[in-house]
């Protein structure tokens, strides 16, 4: 039995070698499939996607695993051919579904590399070069944002970050929790708008706090949290008996692109003693525009942010930042004794080892793939591009007023790169005094049937939304990003091609 193995683990050994070879096989079909994605005058010849339902698909792909099959690197080759061919190319510049887009290339090239050398950053002796950028990242993000002594992490996604601002802010007004838990305490009540992210609610109910104690504060026709309201929440939770204790602030909401008034919310977090939070997953690419930098006005006087520059900036999933503006707190509210991991008497500065500071202990290096693109374009040049991707929005908003037969605004005007519109087909084209309620109800069905025209074509990809909190059905939300870079003809193209897709549907 014993040499039986030894064979088998001398075969490996042998093939090991040649087996590397599939990483130039795969990279050879990764960038024949990005260029392609990346140059508009292919973009009419290179479908999104090969869409197929998830039975036929079963059929399609041998997703088996079994003990004993291998397969030959030829083999493996084709089957990753398959796989690309039936995934969702979120590279093609006709993808504008999520709040991502096309990756910048100096973006990619990091992560290949930040993959290949395969560490984790949670201290200075397995990711030297990685925990001085890290480092370097974290120190210029909290100068931009006007942090003078602040600190961060990067962590995973932007539920991940958000939730570091509540156990942040829960240690700064109880620090006895770490060790004895919530136990005797009043209900600590949070505050966020009712068009902020799901993340928050979550992050009440896995931290203890309950969801019942995530208060959602109205908001006004822009979509901004209501100072008014949100007043007269913190009053009431006081006469409950509730302790109020977190606001978040969102700069960029998920579906119509909000900014919060941060300067607002700022007032009132200082009046009662709350901390301020602005989730900036989305809007926070605000802080190196230059036309749109006011935004996010007030940022500095918030005790944290969270920031996804995977979205609008193009860097690769996943990148996301969670700052704050106190320089010690992250480690004073997270560190324990790591007796095998955190020495303190090792033979190097051990500030830079970082993982004690964060929640998990094994972390993938995301900041590497951000800092080269800063170093490949520098700050103020994908400022420029932030600025380019609102101002596309923009005349993406005039060129739906120039169809109002055919489209229609959710907002006259968006403050980010979200918009938010109908598409009105001929069938459903009346006289606004025959717009009942049932024709309405209608017109939400548009939005679906058309998506999964796009879906079957492979020729565009936009999502759709309700939004509850206006009461409203299925609308487009259509998102602009640095990457691809637009012209506006490409805008034509999206509007011409929606409404040649909605004439193939029945309503």
């Amino acid at each position: 039995m014993a040499s039986d193995n030894r064979s088998i683990v001398d075969g490996l050994r042998e093939r090991l070698m040649d087996d590397w070879q599939i990483l130039q096989n795969i990279f050879n079909l990764v960038q024949q499939k990005e260029s392609v994605c990346a140059d508009p005058a292919l973009w009419s010849q290179e479908k999104l996607i090969e869409f197929k339902q998830p039975n036929e698909l079963k059929q399609l792909l041998d997703l088996s695993i079994n003990e004993e099959e291998t397969h030959t690197l030829s083999e493996i080759e084709q089957i990753c051919q398959k796989v690309i061919k039936y995934s969702l190319k979120t590279c093609h510049g006709r993808f504008h579904n999520q709040l991502f887009g096309q990756m910048d290339p100096f973006g990619l090239a990091g992560a290949w590399l930040t993959e290949a050398l395969n560490s984790s950053t949670y201290t200075f002796e397995v990711a030297p070069v990685f925990s001085l950028i890290e480092t370097e990242v974290i120190k210029t993000v909290c100068r931009l944002a006007g942090y003078t002594n602040g600190d961060g992490i990067f962590a995973p996604g932007g539920s991940s970050s958000n939730m570091y601002g509540l156990v942040l802010a829960r240690y700064k007004r109880y620090p006895d929790v770490k060790s004895t838990g919530m136990f005797g305490l009043r209900p600590l009540a949070i505050f966020t708008s009712e068009d902020s992210h799901y993340s928050v609610k979550k992050a009440a109910h896995w931290l203890g706090f309950g969801a019942d104690n995530c208060i959602a504060v109205l908001t006004n026709d822009k979509g901004q949290m209501s100072l008014t309201d949100l007043e007269l929440k913190i009053q009431e939770a006081k006469s409950r008996g509730s302790e109020p204790f977190f606001i978040n602030a969102t700069a960029g909401t998920t579906v119509l692109g909000a900014f919060d008034d941060i300067a607002g919310l700022a007032d009132t977090a200082e009046r009662h003693g709350i901390w301020l939070h602005v989730d900036a997953c989305l809007g926070g690419s605000a802080l190196l525009a230059h036309k749109y930098r006011s935004l996010l006005a007030g940022l500095e006087r918030a005790d944290s942010f969270a920031w996804n520059p995977h979205k609008t900036l193009g860097v690769p999933l996943q990148c996301s930042l969670f700052l704050t503006r106190e320089s010690d707190l992250l480690t004073r509210c997270n560190s324990i004794e790591v007796n095998y991991l955190f020495q303190q008497d090792k033979f190097y500065d051990v500030s830079y080892d970082s993982g004690n500071k964060s929640v998990q202990c094994g972390r993938k290096i995301d900041s590497f793939k951000f800092w080269l693109m800063l170093k490949a374009r520098g700050y103020a040049q994908y400022g420029h591009l932030v600025d380019h991707a609102i101002d596309m929005s923009r005349l993406l908003e005039q060129k739906l007023r120039e169809r109002p037969d055919r489209f229609r605004l959710v907002l006259d005007k968006h403050e980010y790169s979200n918009v938010s519109f109908w598409y009105i087909p001929k069938a459903l084209r009346v006289s606004r005094k025959e717009e009942t309620p049932e024709w309405w109800t209608r017109l939400y069905t548009v939005a679906p049937k058309i998506k999964e025209q796009m879906a079957y074509s492979g020729t565009l990809m936009v999502g759709y939304t309700p939004l509850s909190s206006r009461k409203l059905g299925n609308f487009f939300r259509m998102v602009l990003t640095c990457f691809p870079v637009l012209e506006a003809s490409e805008l034509d193209f999206i509007l011409d091609e929606i409404e040649r897709l909605g004439e193939l549907c029945e309503y």
